[in-house]
């Protein structure tokens, strides 16, 4: 099965920054910041190759694919959703009383089960993907009642979910049956309890270690990210935190350390998590494997992403033109590809023809290019994208109709 890369939630930042504390009953959308838009096509990039192509070779090596991607892509857009929930919701101005928190909350909350539902529906088609939208609504639960904190809290808060939730994982899932087991989907829907924890511990994408992208991402997004210098510790800082998280992974694993005791185990795919067979998982950086090194590399090279295209948005507005376009449309992008891939042979991302998998690959980018082109030159917003946000920002504008009272 081709390694679980997904995409974000329709993140509608066309109200980014927006002035919570006189917000007019409808205000006027806000110019989108094109560097994030580009790291979600990074992203959506990135999550097309892990779909397709293989991530290990025949001896059982990481590809290109494999090393660039796999884990990389899926980190990615979870941290940017929760850049996209912090922009939508503000940004660095912070939502002022409780009447506006509870509508960008319950707001929120509809546009992670309208989410989520799609997540459901797309299992049905059979593409041999892990959706991970199923998670993104539990994600948008957990971020809501969180919308007023501010970044320093924010971003303690996921040193401390990066450190903790790993040890509770395994905890969780001790003696219990190891994998993700079989997705939710309509027509397979587990009982309330079960559900919440495949989403929550054993799935894919499990939100008690993701919650740990979430938070650095919605601190991110309450820091001004129009900023050069911002931009530049997001490069700086992002590129350090992934090198030595990478490096003490190897240090801990090596001679005498981890690497004896887990053997031939580390060079196995993870789908979402690790065996609880021994603590010195909490020392991998595999992809996947929800370990709290793993959380700190891909943390790290999410923010250098991000940093990176907010740079070159800065230095050239056209350059990221053309990439900022398809990130502006995931949801939309994301289910055209899963549903592609469900017409598509069952055996992608694991024959022994990279020619062909490039090639399907290199079909995918390129229609999502011209989408996003499309969309981009109309000046309208993708179709789910759309439907999403109308009803959201209805339901926001339903409980807090007008400027908030001072």
């Amino acid at each position: 099965m081709p390694g679980p890369e997904s995409t974000p939630q329709s993140a509608e930042e066309s109200e980014q920054e927006a002035d919570w504390s006189t917000l007019p009953p409808r205000p006027r959308p806000a110019r989108r910041l094109l560097g994030v838009d580009a790291a979600r096509a990074v992203a959506l990039v990135g999550m097309f190759a892990t779909h397709i192509m293989a991530l290990r070779d025949d001896d059982g090596q990481p590809t290109p694919t494999g090393l660039l991607a796999d884990g990389r892509a899926s980190a990615l857009f979870a941290v940017l959703a929760g850049v996209g929930i912090a922009l939508s919701t503000g940004g660095p101005r912070r939502l002022p009383d409780a009447r506006t928190h509870l509508g960008a909350a319950v707001a929120l909350l509809v546009r992670g089960v309208l989410i989520a539902v799609i997540g459901l529906v797309l299992v049905e088609l059979d593409s041999n993907v892990a959706v991970i939208l199923m998670y993104y609504g539990l994600l948008f639960a957990v971020a809501a009642p969180l919308l007023r904190l501010g970044p320093a809290v924010l971003a303690v808060a996921a040193v401390l979910a990066c450190a903790l939730t790993p040890v509770l994982s395994i905890l969780w899932r001790a003696g219990a049956p190891q994998g993700p087991g079989r997705q939710p989907s309509l027509t397979a829907l587990p009982p309330p309890g079960r559900l919440l924890e495949t989403l929550a511990v054993t799935g894919y994408y499990p939100v008690l270690t993701w919650t740990t992208y979430l938070l650095a991402g919605m601190a991110v997004g309450r820091l001004d990210l129009r900023s050069t210098r911002v931009a530049g510790w997001l490069l700086g800082g992002g590129a350090a935190l992934a090198v030595a998280a990478s490096v003490a992974s190897s240090l801990l694993l090596g001679p005498g350390g981890g690497a004896a005791v887990l053997g031939g185990a580390l060079d196995e795919h993870r789908y979402g998590t690790t065996p609880t067979n021994s603590w010195w998982w909490l020392a991998a950086d595999v992809p996947h494997s929800g370990a709290p090194l793993d959380l700190a590399t891909t943390t790290g090279s999410a923010l250098a992403v991000l940093g990176l295209m907010l740079l070159a948005a800065r230095w050239s507005r056209a350059l990221v033109w053309v990439p900022a376009a398809v990130g502006a449309i995931p949801l939309t992008l994301y289910t055209l590809h899963v549903t592609a891939l469900s017409m598509a042979p069952s055996s992608y991302g694991s024959t022994p023809d990279p020619t062909g998998d490039l090639a399907l690959w290199v079909v995918h980018v390129l229609a999502a290019v011209a989408l996003g082109v499309v969309v981009a030159a109309a000046g309208v917003r993708g179709p789910l994208e759309s439907v999403i946000s109308r009803l959201s920002t209805a339901i926001r504008r339903a409980i807090a109709p007008g400027p908030p009272a001072r």
